[in-house]
């Protein structure tokens, strides 16, 4: 028997089940919208942009923070250097130093908006171990909560967010500021 006909309900059509629709992760999901060579690097174009319209939070002179396009939990920021780089070996000093010093100060921040419970820190380096754009290096900065894992990640392969990225850009900026 057909599932649809065995659950007795048509797709787009209520059932007992409650379900949060992200269509937009499919973009993520199916690597459409993906950078193909430098020129296209959104870690590249981001800076050019007002910090409105490139969700950044923070710049420093060799790196700058931005919101994640898909993220994680809300305030999921990423640390990038303005240098298009994709290896952390590669990052000279002062790259690798202003990268660490935003981290310790996006914590900062997040804490002082959202008060999150804890932190995951890291750096996906390559395809192969996760990274989505492997071409420019960042640091993800995800804020956790107590509780925060719930079966929607695990069953579903969804996260809702209760806060726009610009929202939460707006005030990660004021606080950086603090």
């Amino acid at each position: 028997m057909d599932p649809i006909e065995a659950s007795g309900s048509l797709p787009g059509v209520p059932d007992a089940f409650q379900r949060l629709w992200t269509p937009h992760r499919m973009v993520y999901i199916e690597g459409e919208g993906k950078p193909k060579g430098d020129s296209d690097c959104p870690f590249c174009t981001s800076p050019r942009r007002s910090d409105e319209d490139g969700l950044i939070v923070a710049r420093g002179e060799h790196a700058f923070v931005v919101m994640n396009l898909f993220p994680y939990s809300p305030g999921h920021l990423l640390v990038c250097p303005y240098r298009h780089v994709a290896d952390y070996t590669d990052l000279t000093d002062d790259e690798a130093r202003e990268v660490a010093e935003l981290t310790q100060q996006a914590m900062r921040a997040l804490r002082t908006v959202s008060k999150p419970h804890g932190f995951n820190l890291g750096m996906n380096q390559g395809d192969v171990a996760g990274a989505g754009i492997a071409m420019h290096l960042h640091q993800h900065v995800v804020p956790r909560w107590q509780g925060d894992m719930n079966f929607m990640p695990v069953v579903a392969q969804t996260r809702a967010l209760p806060q726009l990225l610009g929202d939460a850009r707006t005030l990660l900026a004021e606080a950086w500021q603090r």
